[in-house]
């Protein structure tokens, strides 16, 4: 069993990284999909997003779920469905078995995602927690570079079915080295079936910081779904285009865990938080009006990963031990609900202006939304630390 806090964030981030990996595999094994079963490009936009489609009704029952049967059970149970769904995908001769393991797959997923956030935050809440959610919400974007570098290369060698089981056995391992790795900190809540509701601000609180981690990868989407829209219709090529989209990709992989480095360093994170959220906004605007497109797009992934440890460190700081998995269930279910509508705004009124390039400029408004929201998190969590009998949450920078 692991004692090492950086130890078990380690088991954790490989363990999420699985869940990327998988979530990954449609995308980048999408012409063999498309060959294999004869779909059409929309069928594969649909398998796509059944994996996290659930999340919308099964995040907050996900929470629950680990109150009654206890984190490490109801993880390897999310692992199980998993792998289960993977094997599904891997064996199945007709798409709707590709649909029915896909959303298998996916319903595990949402659960070990958000009971891994929750288990980050029982082992480091009141000590560096802005920086290991940083560390840990790239388990995201690491999982999906990992995917899409070696899937397309083991079914190239191998066929379709071989990626796909490779995937399987990855989360096997996972399963495994957390069954055997894992343990729940001393300060977290022991009695698994133990259900303590969040108290009135806590649970509007736990709304608030979802909503603002949904705006926040709202506006994230805008630069990676309609960026290299836009330069195309500046006249780039579309090679030219996505590559220059995906400088900020790489560059957020390292700002994220600046911004959480940062604020645990030196006890600033509500300025920092507050501070990159605003530049993130301005990023966003300046983009579209300059011709200096890469220093811009440079300038926008050093500053929009800034925000991204520090919002997830919200729950903690107004959820107690003994609340966090019902919170982090509501936290999840407002985050699920902006994933899909916030694409789909973006899109429509992208289409209804003529150009991609309004969507930067909605990304930007999201933004200012999530300082709005910010600021009423701010005093929900002040009502919350004066209510009597209140455990400690994690400390305001």
């Amino acid at each position: 069993m692991l004692s090492n806090r950086w130890c078990v964030l380690a088991l954790l981030f490989a363990v999420r990284t699985g869940m990327a990996i998988q979530f990954q595999a449609v995308p980048a094994l999408s012409p063999l999909f498309l060959k294999d079963f004869a779909v059409s490009i929309a069928d594969i936009g649909l398998l796509i997003g059944l994996y996290q489609a659930p999340g919308i009704v099964l995040a907050f029952p996900g929470g629950i779920i680990g109150q009654r049967l206890g984190d490490v059970r109801a993880v390897l149970t999310g692992l199980g469905l998993m792998i289960a769904g993977g094997l599904i995908m891997t064996m199945a001769p007709a798409w709707p078995m590709q649909i029915g393991g896909r959303l298998l797959a996916g319903i595990g997923g949402i659960l070990i995602n958000v009971l891994l956030t929750k288990m980050v935050a029982d082992w480091f809440a009141g000590k560096e927690l802005a920086t290991a959610m940083a560390i840990f919400i790239n388990s995201w974007p690491f999982g999906i570079a990992l995917a899409l570098v070696a899937l397309p290369l083991l079914a190239d060698a191998f066929g379709l079915a071989a990626a796909q089981s490779a995937v399987a056995a990855y989360l096997t391992l996972a399963l495994i080295a957390f069954a055997v790795l894992y343990r729940a900190p001393d300060a977290a809540p022991k009695a698994a079936g133990r259900s303590v509701w969040p108290g009135h601000a806590a649970l509007l609180g736990a709304a608030m910081a979802g909503l603002i981690w949904g705006l926040y990868n709202a506006s994230i989407g805008t630069v990676f779904g309609f960026g290299p829209l836009m330069l195309v219709e500046r006249g780039w090529t579309n090679v030219a285009a996505s590559s220059t989209t995906s400088v900020v990709l790489w560059l957020v992989a390292f700002s994220v865990p600046l911004g959480g480095y940062l604020a645990d360093r030196t006890g600033r994170g509500s300025a920092i938080l507050l501070g990159g959220l605003i530049g993130f906004a301005a990023a966003l605007v300046f983009s579209t009006r300059t011709d200096a497109v890469l220093p811009a797009f440079i300038l926008l992934g050093l500053v929009s990963g800034l925000p991204a440890g520090l919002i997830m460190s919200l729950p903690a700081r107004i959820l107690s031990p003994e609340t966090r998995a019902a919170g982090m269930g509501v936290f999840f279910t407002v985050f699920y609900v902006m994933q899909v509508a916030g694409p789909w705004l973006a899109g429509s009124i992208a289409a209804a202006a003529g150009t991609a390039s309004v969507s930067f400029y909605l990304g930007a408004f999201f933004l200012c939304a999530a300082c709005v929201v910010l600021f009423i998190f701010w005093r929900l969590e002040s009502v919350e630390r004066l209510r009597p009998g209140v455990g400690a949450p994690e400390a305001v920078n």
